[in-house]
């Protein structure tokens, strides 16, 4: 992944941290709008992670 596509991943893990903590006041923290939320936030973070080490193991 290149460093442009991280720089973009990165800026999606932050807006949907802010959209989960809105939907979180809004609607609980138990809400099943919440659990998705929190689950597209970990798969984001979690491909995040992935491409970082990918990018570090080309250095």
């Amino acid at each position: 992944m290149m460093v442009s596509e991280i720089e973009k991943l990165e800026d999606r893990i932050n807006q949907l941290r802010e959209e989960l903590i809105q939907i979180a006041k809004a609607t609980g923290l138990k809400s099943n709008e919440t659990l998705r939320y929190s689950q597209k936030l970990d798969d984001l973070i979690t491909m995040y992670q992935i491409s970082k080490n990918e990018q570090y193991k080309k250095v």
